[in-house]
C-alpha cells in the first residue's frame, strides 16, 4: 500500500508539471456558463435538473461531461444547444447570449438522425445548402467532407444501406461541414459495438485536430472521457451538479496500458462512486 502511494505521488507530480504547460492548440474562451439552473415542473413538482453550474471552455479545447444516467448530462447540452431555455443563469458563446438554436452549435446525437430518403452525399450537403448558391464551393466541400470521414466510395448509398458506424461519420460530417464554433455530442458513439467505437473516437480526435472546433462531449464510459477529453467534468445527479474537474494532461494517441491512464480511469471511478 505504501509503494503505491508513492508510485502515486511521483505520478502525480509528474502530472502536475504537464498540466502547467500551455495548451497551444486552444484559444480564446468560446463558451462561458454561469451559475445555469434548469427546473421542471412535474406532476405539479418542482424538480430541480440542474444546480448552479459555471463552467468555461475555450476554443479548441475538448470537454467531457461524465456522470451517471440521471444526473442532467443531456439536459445540459440541450440548454448550450438552445432546444431548452435555462431557469436561471447564464450561458454566452462568443460573449452574446445563447437564446435559440443556431448554426454556432450543432449537435450530434446518440441516434443518426439522417434523412432516411437522401444519400451520404446529400445528407452531408443538406445544411450547407441553405448557407451558399455557389454550386461548385458545395460539390468541392462534400467531397472533402466524405474523403474527411472516409466515405468517398459511399457517397450514392442510403443510409439503410450502410453500417452504424458509417452512419455516424456522415453525422459528424454534416455539421462539421457547417464549421460551428462549438460542437455538442451526446453519447454519440454509445450504440456502436467497441471496436467502431474505438475507430469513431480516433476519427473525432483526428477530425478535431485538423478542424479545431470547441467540442462538448457527453458521456457516461469513463475510457471514453480518458481517451477524448483534456477535461473532466464529473457530474453529481439529485439534482446535477459539477462534482470534480479533472485535467487530462495526455499526449494523443492514449494508449489503455499506460500507467497514467490508468492512474485517471482510477480516479474517475473513484469519484464517480463516491
Amino acid at each position: 500500500m505504501l509503494f503505491e502511494e508513492r508510485k502515486d505521488n511521483v505520478l502525480k507530480m509528474e502530472l502536475a508539471n504537464l498540466s502547467s504547460a500551455t495548451n497551444t492548440r486552444q484559444g480564446d474562451e468560446a463558451l462561458k456558463i454561469m451559475n445555469l439552473s434548469k427546473i421542471f415542473v412535474i406532476n405539479g413538482s418542482h424538480v430541480t435538473v440542474l444546480d448552479n453550474i459555471s463552467l468555461n471552455a475555450r476554443t479548441g479545447e475538448m470537454i467531457c461531461i461524465l456522470g451517471r444516467s440521471g444526473c442532467g448530462k443531456t439536459t445540459l447540452l440541450n440548454v448550450l444547444a438552445g432546444f431548452l431555455p435555462a431557469s436561471s443563469g447564464t450561458v454566452l458563446l462568443n460573449g452574446q447570449p445563447v437564446k435559440a438554436p443556431g448554426p454556432d452549435r450543432c449537435v450530434v446525437f446518440q441516434g443518426d438522425t439522417l434523412f432516411p430518403w437522401l444519400t451520404v452525399w446529400e445528407n452531408i450537403a443538406f445544411g450547407l445548402k441553405g448557407q451558399t448558391r455557389d454550386k461548385e464551393y458545395l460539390k468541392e466541400e462534400v467531397d472533402r467532407f466524405l474523403s474527411l470521414v472516409g466515405l468517398t466510395e459511399f457517397r450514392d448509398y442510403l443510409p439503410r444501406e450502410i453500417s452504424g458506424g458509417m452512419k455516424q461519420r456522415v453525422a459528424l460530417a454534416r455539421v462539421l461541414i457547417l464549421k460551428p464554433r462549438v460542437l455538442l455530442m451526446d453519447e454519440p458513439f454509445a450504440s456502436l459495438d467497441t471496436q467502431t467505437r474505438e475507430e469513431m473516437q480516433n476519427l473525432l480526435i483526428n477530425l478535431w485536430g485538423k478542424l479545431a472546433q470547441t467540442i462538448i462531449f457527453v458521456t457516461h464510459d469513463v475510457d471514453e472521457a480518458v481517451t477524448l477529453a483534456d477535461r473532466i467534468l464529473v457530474m453529481d445527479k439529485g439534482p446535477g451538479r459539477i462534482r470534480e474537474e479533472i485535467h487530462i494532461p495526455l499526449s494523443r494517441p492514449r494508449k489503455v496500458e499506460k500507467t497514467e491512464y490508468l492512474f485517471f480511469r482510477r480516479k474517475l471511478y473513484e469519484s464517480l462512486r463516491d
